[in-house]
């Protein structure tokens, strides 16, 4: 019987096993989806509105009714003795005043009845809250265009990978007819060891491909917010994306400068600095506080303040507080005069960025025209060198031409398959970069 539960527990804890294997797989807008939630930046984008939300609430509290309680115990070990001429015959007699320990006990009220201060503070934090807000929406698309980069990057690794794998086996073929040719005095022995030497460079390329393509899938890992080793299995192609990245309509789309979440972070950033100015001239405004206490006390030589016949009195105080602000030696006036001068600041800076974010969108656009330019030449390109090096196949096996015309003929077809592989890459990532420069939203 047990022999049996053996068996049920092992193959239960293998299809466990299993199932905590299992890789994850994902489209681009998968990944991307999945990464809004979960990435690093976009956890602590959430926490950091969550914390926003709470000093909006802390700085309300200020205003609200504020309910403090104490309690005091004193024992005296030495009690202090006063001294007195109570007879007025010149003689000081000495005397113990009050019992040697007593408690006292109270709770007061206070309310804030006018601040000027307050009211501003309280218009920051709300201030804070939308920057919050606004600074997880730049998070976002900035996961957005680092999800698509790393995604892209596999895809470029292992399209790489194909295209020298291809080459070996082209190569080797090569390599092997020629050593055969050589065995037979057709050819000399340098055009081997030209092959030979393209072979070895071919097999560290392959081995640095395949390192690249372990960090790769590990920087995906890192952009979507898994641990590096998560195993991961990419469903888009190349080829696919490309033809899903290409949209000609970006290039005549209008760029909204108001709409954009950088120009809105600018523009808060300068309702900061004003706030600053309104608080520095609320500290010339007078502040106004009413309390109400009510306390109790008891007085004993010993401990006996939980005993029935313990007397307890009792005190209640009303009270408002009024704190005008007189002189402060111009100091209150140089404080405004900063935050002044830093909103002056922030008016600049809020222009220059509405002129960086309008250059910003014109480069992204001409640099996404031009990735789509590249790529259109890097595929006629490659096609041409693709017919051109199998000519130069073609001729070398026949005697007509030579290992070096062939050779030369293989670099500017590995160049051109670089250079196409790449261009493929740069229209992913070129429109993601012109998709934050537009402020295009996450769909």
């Amino acid at each position: 019987m047990k022999k049996y539960i053996y068996i049920i527990s092992f193959f239960a804890f293998s299809l466990t096993l299993n199932a905590q294997e299992k890789p994850m797989e994902f489209s681009l807008n998968e990944a991307i989806k999945f990464a809004l939630t979960n990435s690093y930046n976009a956890k602590a984008a959430e926490n950091d509105i969550k914390i926003a939300k709470e000093t909006v609430w802390e700085t309300t509290t200020i205003g609200l009714p504020q309910i403090n309680g104490s309690i005091d115990y004193q024992n005296f070990i030495k009690q202090p003795i006063s001294v007195a001429d109570i007879n007025g015959d010149g003689v000081n007699e000495e005397f113990i005043f009050g019992t040697k320990q007593n408690v006292n006990a109270s709770v007061t009220l206070t309310q804030l009845l006018f601040d000027g201060s307050y009211l501003v503070g309280l218009q920051a934090s709300k201030t804070f809250l939308k920057i919050s807000q606004q600074a997880k929406e730049k998070t976002e698309l900035l996961t957005r265009e680092a999800v698509i980069n790393a995604y892209g990057n596999i895809l470029v690794t292992e399209k790489s990978l194909e295209i020298l794998r291809r080459n070996q086996q082209v190569n080797d073929k090569i390599l092997k007819e020629t050593k055969v040719a050589y065995e037979n005095g057709l050819t000399e022995q340098e055009n081997v060891e030209q092959f030979e030497i393209i072979k070895g460079n071919l097999e560290n390329n392959v081995k640095a491909s395949e390192r690249l393509q372990s960090i790769a899938y590990k920087m995906l890992n890192i952009a979507l917010g898994n641990p590096i080793n998560t195993q991961i299995v990419l469903t888009d192609t190349l080829e696919s994306l490309v033809l899903a990245n290409t949209d000609l309509k970006l290039l005549v789309q209008e760029f909204n400068i108001d709409n954009h979440i950088d120009f809105k972070i600018a523009e808060n950033d300068r309702e900061t600095k004003r706030l600053m100015v309104q608080l520095e001239k609320s500290k010339n405004l007078p502040s106004l506080s009413a309390f109400v206490n009510y306390g109790t006390q008891a007085f004993s030589n010993s401990f006996t303040f939980f005993k029935g016949e313990q007397r307890w009195f009792q005190s209640s105080l009303l009270g408002i507080s009024l704190n005008v602000p007189i002189f402060s030696s111009f100091g209150r006036k140089a404080k405004t005069a900063q935050a002044k001068f830093a909103l002056e600041t922030a008016d600049i800076r809020l222009e220059e960025t509405k002129q960086k974010l309008s250059l910003a969108a014109q480069s992204a656009k001409s640099d996404y025209q031009l990735s789509i330019d590249n790529y259109q030449t890097a595929q006629k390109n490659l096609n041409l060198a693709e017919r051109i090096e199998k000519k130069q196949q073609i001729k070398f096996n026949e005697g007509i031409t030579t290992s070096f015309d062939l050779l030369q003929a293989q670099n500017q077809l590995y160049s051109q398959q670089n250079a196409y592989v790449q261009a493929m890459l740069n229209i992913i990532a070129k429109k993601a970069t012109l998709e934050n420069a537009l402020n295009i939203p996450i769909k």
